[in-house]
């Protein structure tokens, strides 16, 4: 998209919109946006200084009256009641926690959007999951991903599957390009590594697959991380965690264009003694990595009526479950070997 988006006069007006980006003649029409985005770098409200500039002491004492949070409205309202959510969700008490955790993602994750709140809220959503109620582990985890990635509602494209990044002259409610949301995001998720990486062997499948999902997003220690991910996909005997692993490995690889990822999941996929899911979720990364279209016998592999039989297990896979709430499984194909057909 080459147009800039200037700001309407609400942000309840920008979300009914859709984010539509405007034309260049609108947005040339408003001096005002003449020099977004640069002009907002480094400003109150670049979310990524802000959230930057949170102290360590700061995430691991919950000091939540340090953060600005009035600074950055939500989909209902300011972001005051942010850490009043965030606490109770720390609470034992598992009703008032699961009442906190789905006010939450309504508040800060509306329709596949995420916002800057959000981004301030994912060093204590990290905290709480690895601390609070074991229950809501997984959903805590899979909001941290939510809010640092774009949106991705039935996208399951070769383009888009992996996708994290956003349209850079997408802009948020304060000015701030939901991309400068989504990087502060991710930064914070690299800034606290050991919180994700330590749920990688937890009891609960859902738990290991979202830690996966989190530890997708990392800007760095790409090395570490992928490591990790390898060695786990090793011992794990989870079905769908062995695909949440190989999608996340996949994601790091696009992420970072480390091009040896595309023969490993393309020896996954070609290997007949693999198995089945693990072969469809390899050729899934398969096409999102390489440029080429599909080999016949991918082509062969992901369009055999078999294959359809494995949507449940997938559509648990948090990247497939984005992508199409019935049968995420089915729309990735579709998309990916067919994009033409509606």
């Amino acid at each position: 998209m080459s147009a800039r988006k200037p700001k309407p006069s609400s942000w309840s007006a920008w979300s009914a919109r859709g984010g539509v980006v405007l034309s260049e003649n609108q947005a040339a029409d408003d001096d005002r946006w003449s020099k977004w985005p640069e002009a907002w770098v480094g400003a109150d409200c670049d979310v990524r200084m802000v959230l930057g500039s949170i102290p360590r002491e700061a995430r691991d004492e919950f000091r939540y009256d340090e953060i600005p949070w009035e600074r950055f409205p939500h989909f209902y309202g300011t972001g005051d009641e942010v850490p009043g959510l965030l606490k109770m969700l720390a609470s034992d008490d598992a009703e008032v926690a699961g009442r906190a955790l789905r006010r939450l993602w309504i508040t800060v994750h509306h329709q596949g959007s995420t916002i800057e709140v959000a981004a301030l809220a994912v060093p204590f959503l990290l905290r709480i999951a690895a601390t609070g109620h074991p229950g809501l582990r997984a959903d805590a985890l899979t909001l941290v991903a939510a809010s640092g990635r774009c949106q991705h509602l039935g996208d399951g494209t070769r383009e888009g599957l992996l996708q994290v990044a956003e349209d850079p002259l997408m802009i948020g409610p304060v000015d701030c390009p939901v991309d400068w949301t989504i990087q502060a995001a991710r930064d914070a998720v690299t800034s606290d590594l050991h919180l994700p990486l330590a749920l990688l062997p937890d009891p609960d499948p859902k738990v290991r697959s979202a830690a996966a999902f989190v530890l997708a997003l990392a800007t760095g220690e790409m090395l570490r991380i992928s490591s990790a991910l390898h060695e786990r996909l090793v011992v794990e005997d989870e079905p769908t965690v062995q695909v949440s692993l190989i999608l996340a490995i996949a994601q790091l690889a696009r992420e970072h264009q480390d091009g040896l990822a595309r023969d490993w999941v393309r020896d996954l996929w070609s290997d007949p003694g693999r198995p089945p899911h693990v072969r469809i979720g390899a050729g899934l990364a398969w096409l999102c990595l390489a440029d080429s279209p599909a080999p016949d016998e991918l082509h062969t592999l992901l369009t055999d009526p078999d294959t359809r039989r494995h949507g449940d297990l997938f559509q648990q896979v948090p990247w497939l479950s984005w992508v199409d709430p019935g049968d995420g499984l089915h729309r990735c194909i579709q998309d990916m070997l067919r994009p033409d057909v509606p």
